[in-house]
């Protein structure tokens, strides 16, 4: 019984916060999206120590503070604790990131979920650790609703660990910074002995949407990147995944709903890997990218209807991949290069897609969920069960857009991670996964 109570609760923390953050994106037209300079300034976010940063190894912590967990703005009783932590950025260089941990009133610190929110910006205001401190802002209010679906994950006895998986300068979709900030997260919430974890600590992944982005590339990265976290790692839950972004351009290219976050996801990889787009760009391309260079998802859904790459680009650069940085770049972001997870996995991926205004059904593509290709996804869960990780448990709702699988999701991912600390042997749904697109790298092709 308390696990269906759980469940129900589950699936009642999704909708309403689904709710809580479809409202905003519905009436954010007129709303600008601010720049880093326009918000308050907190000086924990700055490392401002003696000695160089790169002198710390990744995770380790360099401040530490704990505050009352707010939610709106308003402080509740819960308490959170809040790291700043040494970690590395998408070109692999020192930076400092933050993450908030939140004890479990039924737990013993010996299990714990890393939990990845969908807080899609490209303005680091709008991060959870910012949400959780009382800073409310438009596309902060995303993370303030996400926060009622860490309520299951409490009661159920696991300490909640929510890094700011986008980095401090916020480069949103730049999928290996999102898996080392998570994994680093990890690392330094079992440094701190305020968070109740330790370096015995197991832990499960779990995120939706750009929270998969980050749950998937820390479980790709863990092997090699953080063999110590690695090793404790449950296994990691998650539903409607980006793999390979250069499909995800064409897939959501003119659509209704959707288009505006492809200018994000350009901004966002430019940004991790120090890209100048401006030569390539037309001047309503510089307008888009000026309007949304620190723009939350709140500011680009529904507000760019038909938007296409060739509306952006100079005619000479019609094509994506006749603009080299961007294809380096994407090739980068594509799961179907990286490394295989160690871990047992669970996908969820909806199929819906025309319920959220996108009709493509491009060749090579095929359909998805309104933004995430599901062609993609199988594939690269088929590619898992081919390399050797069988533990892969795979679900597509092809009657559910991105938004509406969330639901079914969150409670099958709950149930699913506490079979595995449970120690329960995981299911596999290899054998029976269909047939998806090819994940190979793009190739350049010449300016026209």
């Amino acid at each position: 019984m308390h696990r269906i109570a759980i469940r129900k609760l589950a699936t009642a923390a999704v909708v309403t916060a689904l709710a809580v953050t479809a409202a905003p994106a519905a009436t954010a037209a007129a709303a600008p999206s601010a720049s880093p300079a326009a918000a308050a300034k907190d000086s924990f976010y700055t490392y401002d120590g003696s000695k160089p940063l790169a002198s710390y190894a990744p995770g380790d912590v360099l401040k530490t503070r704990t505050l009352q967990y707010h939610l709106l703005g308003i402080p509740t009783p819960v308490t959170a604790i809040q790291l700043l932590y040494r970690t590395t950025d998408a070109q692999g260089r020192p930076s400092a990131g933050v993450t908030s941990v939140v004890r479990s009133p039924n737990g013993d610190g010996s299990k714990a979920v890393s939990y990845q929110s969908f807080y899609d910006s490209l303005n680091a205001e709008d991060s959870p650790s910012r949400a959780i401190a009382g800073n409310v802002s438009l596309g902060g209010l995303i993370a303030n609703g996400e926060s009622l679906l860490l309520v299951p994950l409490l009661l159920s006895g696991y300490n909640v660990v929510v890094p700011d998986s986008e980095g401090q300068t916020a480069d949103f979709a730049a999928g290996p910074e999102y898996g080392t900030n998570t994994l680093d997260s990890i690392r330094a919430a079992s440094q701190a002995p305020e968070t109740g974890l330790n370096s015995g600590t197991r832990v499960g992944l779990a995120g939706y949407s750009g929270g998969a982005i980050a749950t998937h590339w820390a479980a790709a990265l863990a092997p090699t990147y953080a063999p110590d976290v690695n090793k404790r790692l449950v296994g990691f839950a998650e539903g409607g995944l980006l793999v390979d972004p250069a499909h995800n351009l064409k897939y959501i290219s003119g659509s209704s709903i959707w288009a505006g976050v492809a200018p994000m996801a350009i901004i966002g990889a430019a940004r991790a890997y120090d890209i100048d787009f401006t030569p390539y760009l037309n001047s309503y391309g510089v307008e888009v990218f000026k309007k949304l260079q620190y723009g939350s998802i709140v500011n680009a859904l529904g507000q760019y209807p038909g938007l296409t790459w060739k509306k952006m680009v100079k005619p000479q650069y019609a094509s994506p991949n006749s603009v080299p940085p961007f294809i380096e770049a994407v090739n980068k972001l594509n799961l179907g290069s990286a490394a295989t997870p160690s871990i047992p996995g669970y996908i969820a991926q909806g199929g819906g897609g025309v319920f959220e205004g996108t009709l493509s059904n491009l060749p090579g593509v095929g359909r998805g969920d309104g933004v995430m290709v599901a062609g993609d996804v199988r594939a690269l869960a088929r590619q898992y069960c081919d390399k050797g990780n069988t533990s892969i448990k795979y679900q597509q709702y092809d009657l559910l857009s991105h938004v509406g699988t969330a639901v079914p999701w969150a409670p099958v991912a709950l149930d699913w991670l506490n079979d595995r600390f449970a120690g329960k042997k995981a299911p596999s749904d290899c054998g029976r996964i269909p047939a998806g697109n090819s994940l190979a790298p793009e190739v350049t092709t010449p300016a026209s």
